[in-house]
C-alpha cells in the first residue's frame, strides 16, 4: 500500500465503482478501499435474507413462507435503468454487460385520483388511455408528434417554439393541455420529481420525454431495465473492469487519516499504512467534515406475495405519484420486482417506497403510495441523510460524490460530481460503437 497511486477512491458503492473503472481503462494508476467487507456500499443488494433483518435490527427471523435466505437480493436503494440512458451506454462502452444479465420491466404507471393507470407514450396508447378525455387525447397526441418530430438542429422543427428560450408552461399552453395531462408528461415521461422545470426554457424537458420514447422503442413494455440478481451486480461489474487494467482493490480496510498538506489531499492512512495520491473520490460518509446536510430521504422496502393490483399482475414495474396528486412539493416512486429476477423467493415480491422527507412525520408522507401495496408481508423502513459538499474540490483536488433521492430517471439516487481540473474523463460515449449487447432474459 506503501505507494503513489494517480486516484484513490474511498467507497465501492456504483458512483466510485464506475469512476475507478472508466479511470483504470484510460491508464490511471488507481486503488479503490472500502470500510465495508464488501461491494456496493448504499448500492448493494443484501443476501441472504437474514442479513437484511439483522441490517434493520429485527429480533425476529425471516418466517418459512420467505423461503431460502439465499434466493434473496434486496437493493438498498431502488433504480432502474432507462433502455436509452447514458448508464447503459457506458455499460456497453467499457463492455461491463459482459458481466450482467438485464430484464425489462414490464409496466411504468402514473397515480391519478387514487388509483394507477399505465403512462402512455405512444400516440396509439394516448388515444387509447382513460387518463384523458377525448378531446384531451387529441391534443396529448398533437403535443407527442411535435416532440417526436422536434429536432435541436433543425429549426423547422420548431414549430414556433424557441426551445432555449420558450418555458415548458408555455408549451403546455400552446397545445392546450391540462393540470392531469401536465402532471403525467412532467414526471411519468420527462421525470421531474418537482414541478421547478416549468419556468425554465422547454429544450431539457422535450429531450426527456424524447429519451422515455426511445428507450421504450428499444424493447417495448416499458423504456426501464433491471439486472439479474439485483443492482449490487452493477459496481461489482465496473470493479471487475477496473481490476482488469490493473486497479488494485483492498476491502474491509478501515480509513483512519486523509492526508492533508497545504490545503491539498496527499493521501490515504489505513491501518498505519500510508498510500499517496494526486487525488481523491469518495463519498461523505469518510470525509464529514467537508460536506453539509441537505435533506433526508424515506425508504420503505415491502415484502409482498403478490403483485401490486391493477398493474396487469406484472413481475415488474413503476408507479410515480406526482407530487400534486397528494399534495407534496416530491413525487413518490414505487419500484417493484419479484422472484422473476432472482431476487426473492418463488412466488415473492419486493416493493420500495422512496420520497424526499418533506414533514416531521415521513412515514406518513409515504401513505398513499403503502395502501397500493396492502398487504404487506414486512416491512423495512429507512431514513437517509443527504450531503452535499461545502467546496468545490478544486483547490485540495478531492472529489464528493453526493446522493439525492431521485435521478433524471425515476428512482433510487442520483449523484453529482465536483471536478477538478484534472479529474479524467471518459471519452465520448459517441466516439466509436458500442462495444457489447445488452443480455436480456424473458
Amino acid at each position: 500500500m506503501d505507494e503513489e497511486y494517480d486516484v484513490i477512491v474511498l467507497g465501492t458503492g456504483l458512483t466510485e465503482c464506475i469512476l475507478s473503472g472508466i479511470m483504470s481503462v484510460n491508464g490511471k494508476k488507481v486503488l479503490h478501499m472500502d470500510r465495508n467487507p464488501y461491494y456496493g456500499g448504499e448500492s448493494s443488494s443484501i443476501t441472504p435474507l437474514e442479513e437484511l433483518y439483522k441490517r434493520f435490527e429485527l429480533t425476529d427471523s425471516p418466517p418459512e413462507s420467505m423461503g431460502r435466505g439465499r434466493d434473496w437480493n434486496v437493493d438498498l436503494i431502488p433504480k432502474f435503468l432507462m433502455a436509452n440512458g447514458q448508464l447503459v451506454k457506458m455499460l456497453l462502452y467499457t463492455e461491463v454487460t459482459r458481466y450482467l444479465d438485464f430484464k425489462v420491466v414490464e409496466g411504468s404507471f402514473v397515480y391519478k385520483g387514487g388509483k394507477i393507470y399505465k403512462v402512455p407514450s405512444t400516440e396509439t396508447e394516448a388515444l387509447a388511455s382513460n387518463l384523458m378525455g377525448m378531446f384531451e387525447k387529441r391534443r396529448f397526441r398533437k403535443f407527442l408528434v411535435f416532440v417526436a418530430n422536434f429536432d435541436e438542429n433543425d429549426p423547422k422543427t420548431f414549430e414556433g417554439v424557441d426551445p432555449k428560450v420558450t418555458t415548458m408552461k408555455d408549451v403546455y399552453k400552446k397545445f392546450d393541455l391540462g393540470q392531469d395531462v401536465i402532471d403525467f408528461t412532467g414526471h411519468a415521461l420527462a421525470l421531474y420529481r418537482t414541478d421547478d422545470y416549468l419556468d425554465v426554457p422547454c429544450l431539457e424537458t422535450i429531450n426527456r420525454i424524447k429519451l422515455y420514447s426511445e428507450s421504450l422503442a428499444r424493447y417495448g413494455k416499458s423504456p426501464y431495465l433491471y439486472p439479474l440478481y439485483g443492482l449490487g451486480e452493477l459496481p461489482q461489474g465496473f470493479a471487475r473492469l477496473s481490476a482488469i487494467y490493473g486497479g488494485t482493490y483492498m476491502l474491509n480496510k478501515p480509513v483512519e487519516e486523509i492526508v492533508m498538506e497545504d490545503g491539498h489531499v496527499v493521501g490515504v492512512k489505513s491501518e498505519g499504512e500510508v498510500a499517496r495520491c494526486k487525488q481523491l473520490i469518495c463519498d461523505p460518509s469518510y470525509i464529514q467534515d467537508r460536506v453539509r446536510k441537505a435533506g433526508q430521504v424515506i425508504r420503505v422496502i415491502c415484502i409482498l406475495s403478490h403483485p401490486i393490483k391493477n398493474t396487469n399482475d406484472a413481475n415488474s414495474c413503476q408507479i410515480i405519484i406526482p407530487q400534486n396528486q397528494v399534495n407534496r412539493k416530491s413525487d413518490i416512486y414505487v419500484c417493484m420486482i419479484s422472484y422473476a429476477h432472482n431476487v426473492a423467493a418463488q412466488g415473492k415480491y419486493i416493493a420500495i417506497v422512496s420520497t424526499t422527507v418533506e414533514t416531521s412525520e415521513p412515514e406518513a408522507e409515504i401513505e398513499p403510495a403503502l395502501e397500493l401495496l396492502e398487504p404487506i408481508d414486512q416491512k423495512f423502513v429507512s431514513l437517509s441523510d443527504l450531503y452535499e459538499p461545502t467546496d468545490d474540490g478544486t483547490e485540495s483536488q478531492t472529489c464528493f460524490r453526493t446522493r439525492h433521492w431521485s435521478e433524471r430517471k425515476p428512482v433510487g439516487f442520483c449523484v453529482s460530481f465536483r471536478y477538478s481540473p484534472r479529474q479524467p474523463t471518459m471519452p465520448p460515449l459517441t466516439s466509436r460503437p458500442p462495444a457489447a449487447t445488452l443480455t436480456l432474459r424473458t
